[in-house]
This record gives structure tokens, sequence and C-alpha cells, in this order.
């Protein structure tokens, strides 16, 4: 069983989707979580959704901002961080040829320079012994088309990801959750039946037929937290799309 009780939790992202997920966890395991993101309209309505907001905090924070993330853990005054988890990030499809650069390097100053940012500025509040969780995508190993940029930036990801947990041994350890597709407002600009369309297709290349839930996801976060002799691993929870059968061209 995992035990959280009277930890301190930051979840970069965890006003929706999975990061919401994995701060009701740790609430339901008796931590607390400290919930970050840009919108605090999003932010409060997460923290009320808590199964124990009392034992929430909320900041808001633009990730690419160096003063905002500075003041984000200067908020925390001398509390000790026992886990950072950062799932915010974007995303940029379309052939290589087509894609303007200027969306990919918008892409990886949020997917890629937010976290190493955050993670960066978080060094000085992070407890002997805490994890830091980023957050990737198989694409960086399994490409697939119009996904370049992206592969490449979780390829980034997971290379920093290496570095820190050599670097930052034994005090801090370092891992990263590459997900498959799952259901979340990540889609909510697609119309319902796009989105359902998408996930069946999804689905249907995956051994297990189906894309997955935050909720799964989560759960290996929490593994991934609680395992403290774990570093320097890329976990995938992704339903088999390692070893899924692509369509051809």
């Amino acid at each position: 069983m995992i035990d959280l009780t009277n930890t301190r939790t930051m979840v970069v992202g965890g006003s929706s989707g999975i990061g919401f997920e994995i701060a009701q966890r740790v609430v339901r395991l008796g931590g607390h979580v400290h919930l970050a993101a840009r919108g605090e309209e999003k932010l409060r309505a997460a923290q009320a959704r808590l199964a124990h907001p009392e034992l929430s905090h909320m900041h808001s924070v633009d990730m690419q901002d160096d003063a905002a993330v500075a003041a984000l853990f200067d908020e925390l005054d001398d509390v000790a961080l026992d886990h950072l988890v950062i799932t915010a990030s974007s995303a940029v499809h379309g052939p290589f040829a087509e894609v303007p650069v200027s969306d990919v390097i918008a892409m990886f100053a949020s997917k890629f320079f937010g976290p190493y940012r955050l993670a960066k500025a978080a060094l000085p509040t992070l407890a002997d012994g805490a994890s830091v969780t980023f957050f990737s995508g198989v694409l960086s190993r399994r490409p697939g088309m119009n996904t370049s940029g992206l592969g490449a930036v979780n390829a980034a990801i997971e290379g920093l990801t290496r570095g820190l947990a050599l670097e930052l041994g034994p005090k801090v350890r370092v891992n990263c959750c590459s997900p498959g597709m799952a259901r979340t407002e990540a889609y909510a600009h697609l119309s319902e039946e796009a989105r359902e369309e998408m996930y069946r297709a999804t689905g249907e290349s995956l051994p297990l037929g189906r894309v997955g839930l935050p909720g799964e996801i989560a759960d290996t976060v929490l593994m991934m937290m609680a395992s403290t002799f774990m570093t320097g691993r890329v976990v995938d929870v992704d339903g088999g799309h390692m070893v899924r059968q692509y369509a051809t061209r």
C-alpha cells in the first residue's frame, strides 16, 4: 500500500486530466497536494472536486515565465516537496515540410523548457529522497507519420530524465511517464463525433483494443513516486502502443 500521509506533492498541470487524477490520489492517500496551472478558475474548480480539498493548495503559474516559476517556489516558504510531477505540455502535429518552425520552437518552449525550468527552480525545495516525474510519449522511440517534432521533444525529455537521475542522485530520483492516448480534456477542441472516432481508430490498433483512462496513467505515476529504488526510467503506460500494428502509408 502507498502511504503519502504528511507528504507534499506539487502537480503542475493538476487542474485537469491526468494531473488532476494524480492530485486526487495524493489527497486520498493522506498527502498534501499543491495544484499548479495557469488558469485560476480551472484551479479553483479542480480544488473543489478533490476528495479532501483541505489538503490542497492552489498556485497559478506560467511555466514559461522565469519570474513566475521563481515566485511559485517562493510561495512555499520553508515547505519541502517530496514529489514534483509535471504533466502540463503541448503538442504540434503535421507534415515536416509544412509545420512552421516557430510552432515547433513554441512546443519545445512549453513541453521541454517548461519542465526543465520548473525542475531547476524546485531544487532548493526538494526534500532528501524526493522524486521528479516528467511526461513524454512513445513517439520518441516509435515515430508516427506527421509527428517528427513531437517525437523529438519527447526524446529530449527522456534524455533529460536520464541525465538528471545521474546528476541529482541520490538526493532526488528522476523518472518519466510515457502515456498513450487517454480520454482527457486535451481533445476537448474536437467535436464529440471526431473525438470518439479518434479514440475508436486508435483503440483498434492497440493490443488492449481501447485508449486509456486518466486514472490508469495516474496509478502508474503513483507507483513511480513511491518506488524508492526507481530512477532514470521511462515507463510506458500505453495499452501496448509500442507493439501496436500501424497502418501502411
